[in-house]
């Protein structure tokens, strides 16, 4: 029985999703781009979607954080990181379930998110502007990028997510999940970290698994 658990477990450390842009398995990329390098020894992503996880109006869906105006550069800091993770990160496996999308066949649900890191982002953009709490669905995509819904009022963050957990938990769909859990402790994933004290997300999926 003990066999059977450490391969689930095994299964579950060290893998990337089945989505649009992962490759297949991890492994070191040389180039990552940006606020992406975190994960250059060990990374989900290429080098490519390292870069375009920077580009306003990205290729890797199209979407554009700028729908109701310029987001400011301190928030959207957040929203590049968030996608660094989601792309390369190889310790997101016990969060990973199916997905049923034209565009991904897998997808996170509930990734304890350390209190530091979904704080800061709630802080840095708590004026920034958005028409919609959910921004994996429900936008209009007639021009080929997303534009606010026909009749959504555009609004700063702070009256959309009230709250820090609100914006973690809400914004992509149950992606992440509020915790009271602080960085270093190994119970939470953090979407920020120093590369040259390694990857504390390791321990964090080797503790869930």
């Amino acid at each position: 029985a003990t066999k059977a658990v450490t391969v689930t477990q095994d299964s579950l450390l060290n893998v990337c999703m089945d989505a649009k842009h992962h490759k297949t398995e991890p492994g070191p990329e040389g180039q990552l781009y940006g606020q992406c390098v975190l994960w250059k020894d060990n990374a989900c992503c290429t080098a490519n979607t390292s870069l375009e996880a920077h580009q306003d109006q990205s290729y890797l869906y199209n979407f554009n954080w700028d729908h109701c105006g310029a987001m400011p550069e301190k928030c959207k800091r957040h929203f590049i990181q968030d996608t660094c993770l989601y792309e390369c990160s190889p310790n997101l496996g016990p969060w990973i379930e199916q997905a049923d999308t034209s565009w991904r066949k897998e997808r996170i649900r509930d990734v304890p998110l350390c209190q530091e890191d979904c704080e800061q982002w709630w802080e840095d953009c708590q004026d920034a502007v958005t028409c919609k709490l959910n921004w994996h669905k429900g936008w209009n995509w007639t021009t080929g990028t997303n534009q606010c819904p026909k009749g959504a009022m555009c609004q700063k963050f702070k009256f959309v997510f009230p709250t820090a957990a609100a914006l973690c938990e809400q914004i992509w769909s149950g992606s992440y999940r509020y915790t009271s859990h602080h960085r270093g402790s190994s119970r939470c994933i953090q979407m920020w970290f120093d590369p040259t004290q390694g990857n504390p997300n390791v321990a964090v999926a080797q503790y869930y698994a």
